[in-house]
């Protein structure tokens, strides 16, 4: 139990005006007794999507009743990246636990309202409706 933080960090040839090793992704655990919430910070693209499919293995792996996937810091979200949380989802239905999804800014929201799975997958603008159930 506890807090845990990753980071990712990405070299890439940016023009002068960035950092030449950028910080791209973020990832914050917070396990508490009766579930799990996972705050994503930065791009979830196809370069950083296997840390994240890694981290949810883990927890997953410690069957919390509920999973929380937090978007509101995400900044971009790539087809990779929803595959992960696709699959995240799939699992929890599969083994009888709930995930809930805090829904990500306009550009993220985009990309579910694309696919249609913001109406396959339990989404909530606001954490404070997941223990209200709505």
């Amino acid at each position: 139990m506890g807090v845990r933080y990753f980071s990712v960090d990405r070299g890439a040839k940016w023009t002068r005006r960035r950092p030449r090793n950028l910080r791209i992704f973020d990832l914050h655990i917070d396990e508490q007794p009766d579930r799990v919430r996972v705050e994503l910070q930065g791009e979830l693209d196809l370069g950083t999507a296997e840390q994240l499919e890694d981290e949810l293995g883990r927890v997953e792996a410690e069957g919390p009743e509920l999973l929380v996937l937090d978007l509101r810091s995400l900044s971009f979200l790539d087809s990779t990246g929803l595959r992960v949380v696709a699959s995240a989802d799939a699992r929890a239905r599969d083994q009888g636990r709930r995930m809930v999804i805090v829904q990500g800014p306009p550009a993220v929201r985009r990309v579910f309202e694309l696919t249609r799975l913001d109406e396959h997958l339990d989404v909530v603008e606001d954490p404070a409706a997941i223990d209200s159930g709505t």
